[in-house]
């Protein structure tokens, strides 16, 4: 979104094809019967000035979260430091993590300044009989087996997607060899982690009476070797606030266990947050999401790649880490490139 706001702006006629149902990819929330759960990205940091400035188009969506004091935990929950590696404001996207880049989609489409279709997977990429040197991409709804489409006209292509997933187009199209062998190329040294999440709901907690359920914190990292992160979903900006918390798994644990069955990953991350936090109350909602790319650990090293040959490009926030901030750089600078 971040690059197809910057083609837009530059004039180009844009169109987005999101695969899944709404924005924001790992900027995602899930809604329940209990509240919202931030399940991917937990907040953001702001340190581009432009990232800044574009915060500043929707200031009601981009809110601070006191919760930026971040815990550091050991593997009994003790408390061994009170603050981040780094003193700076955390924020969240309210009133959920996807809603940034659902206001910043939606502003596009309403402008007219670009089309959006959500649910709609891009399967393979081909030239263009009707435009020489542009592409048509052959596209499928998410949920249909087979039922197929092509859109065409295109100038350019960008992928904004993991670098597997990027791989793996470029491998179905045929453009993983001649021009396109050095992007390939160039993706095979990115290595992503994945992550099991966990979501957990106590709403008997809030009743009249009670003492405080767990800690005191909101939010924490932990050297369990099961739980890296742990947050109190009712502590940010404009939540429900039922006790609910997001606790994401250690990389390393969810290599190791990616494809365990989600029954046995949620009880065994239930049994560590209860040691972590000393919450042994049974959850009335208890369920895990997958991640198959989650948090970078070696990143491409540059904003984008681009092909001048193919006119295809690549972004994402991979190529420069795995924060947020640096999954908009990314988009940012290709859209600048290009335009």
């Amino acid at each position: 979104i971040a690059c197809a706001r910057a083609l837009a702006q530059a004039g180009c006629q844009v169109t987005v094809f999101e695969k899944s149902r709404g924005y924001g990819g790992r900027m995602a929330t899930r809604q329940t019967e209990f509240g919202s759960f931030d399940h991917g990205a937990q907040y953001f940091t702001v340190r581009d000035e432009r990232f800044a400035q574009a915060l500043q188009d929707t200031p009601d969506v981009a809110v601070p979260w006191s919760a930026n004091s971040v815990r550091v935990l050991d593997a009994l929950g003790h408390v061994v430091a009170d603050a981040p590696l780094r003193r700076e404001a955390h924020y969240v996207a309210a009133p959920g993590m996807n809603a940034l880049v659902r206001t910043w989609a939606q502003a596009l489409a309403a402008q007219g300044s670009a089309q959006v279709q959500l649910h709609t997977r891009v399967v393979r990429i081909s030239a263009d009989p009707i435009h020489p040197g542009g592409w048509q991409l052959h596209t499928q709804d998410a949920n249909a087996e087979g039922a197929q489409s092509v859109a065409g006209g295109f100038d350019q292509v960008v992928l904004a997607m993991p670098h597997p997933q990027v791989l793996e187009l470029l491998q179905a199209s045929g453009l993983d060899q001649g021009a396109g062998q050095g992007i390939a190329q160039a993706l095979s040294a990115v290595t992503v982690a994945p992550c099991w999440t966990l979501m957990l709901a106590f709403p008997n907690a809030m009743q009249p009476g009670l003492p405080h359920l767990g800690p005191q914190w909101n939010a924490a990292r932990s050297t369990h070797h099961r739980i890296s992160w742990l947050a109190r979903e009712g502590s940010k900006p404009r939540r429900e606030h039922i006790e609910r918390w997001t606790v994401q798994a250690s990389p390393a644990w969810s290599a190791e266990h990616i494809g365990d069955a989600p029954e046995r990953v949620t009880a065994k991350l239930l049994k560590a947050f209860a040691e972590v936090t000393g919450i042994r109350a049974e959850p009335s909602h208890a369920v895990v999401h997958r991640w198959l790319y989650a948090q970078t650990q070696t990143p491409l090293g540059q904003p984008y790649l681009w092909s001048p040959e193919l006119n295809l490009g690549v972004c994402g926030d991979w190529c420069l880490g795995h924060r947020v901030e640096d999954a908009f750089v990314s988009g940012l600078e290709l859209g600048l490139a290009i335009a």
